[in-house]
């Protein structure tokens, strides 16, 4: 979570705007163009965030996500994450990156005059978790690609294992099992440098890799014969 300040704070220091994502995130199409578009009236904000899809108190006011944002390069932004860079001790107390940044919006943007966008929930846009456990029609839409989305963020889920499942099931896991939870040295047989040898060949698949593993939750394919994660749920075809 410390990383996830440092690798935002640096480049727009240097002067470069940031889109920043975690992994557990599928690109449907260029996000860029939608930030950098003449068409929609984003250009007067200083970060625009996904929203979380949660109404908790714990991320109030803005509901912000901190896996997928984009950060304008200004001193108002600038200065933000430097506070959050002296707020570490408050990431690791409360065990969360997105908690702490939400609070800090709040407070820039009430002292600082810090310009906050969060897009809405339900833009077809921008899905996340919320759509895939609360929004069926949209997510059947979504693997038929009949939506006007531009990525897909596995929010929501409990841990790495089934964010990992959810995706395959999804058809949208592009990463061969040799490579998962392996160094790059391992992966490729105990060689340390990537310049001739890239990681691209070895463990990035052309064609998604499917499998089926819960029937509840949205599938590329029907998943009728998987058992639920869910009690009593019922399939999602």
């Amino acid at each position: 979570m410390y990383a996830k300040v440092l690798c935002v704070l640096y480049p727009l220091m240097l002067g470069y705007d940031v889109l920043f994502q975690d992994v557990d995130i599928v690109w449907l199409k260029d996000p860029m163009t939608y930030f950098h578009s003449d068409n929609n009236d984003l250009s007067k904000f200083d970060v625009i965030f996904q929203h979380d899809g949660s109404y908790s108190v714990r991320y109030a006011p803005y509901t912000a996500n901190s896996g997928f944002y984009y950060v304008r390069a200004n001193k108002r932004s600038q200065y933000l994450f430097t506070s959050l860079l002296y707020h570490s001790d408050l990431i690791i107390n409360w065990d969360s990156h997105q908690q702490v940044l939400v609070q800090l919006l709040a407070e820039h943007s009430s002292l600082f005059g810090l310009n906050v966008k969060v897009l809405g929930r339900d833009t077809e846009m921008f899905p996340g978790g919320y759509h895939f456990h609360r929004r069926r029609d949209f997510m059947k839409r979504l693997i038929k690609r009949e939506t006007d989305s531009y990525i897909f963020h596995i929010s929501w889920t409990e841990n790495k294992d089934n964010k990992l499942l959810f995706l395959r099931q999804l058809g949208e896991f592009y990463l061969h099992d040799k490579c998962i939870g392996k160094s790059a040295s391992e992966i490729l047989g105990g060689q340390t440098s990537l310049e001739h040898s890239p990681l691209v060949e070895p463990c990035c698949a052309l064609e998604p890799i499917f499998s089926c593993h819960y029937r509840d939750k949205p599938s590329k394919l029907p998943c009728k014969d998987s058992s639920p994660i869910d009690k009593n749920s019922r399939s999602f075809w």
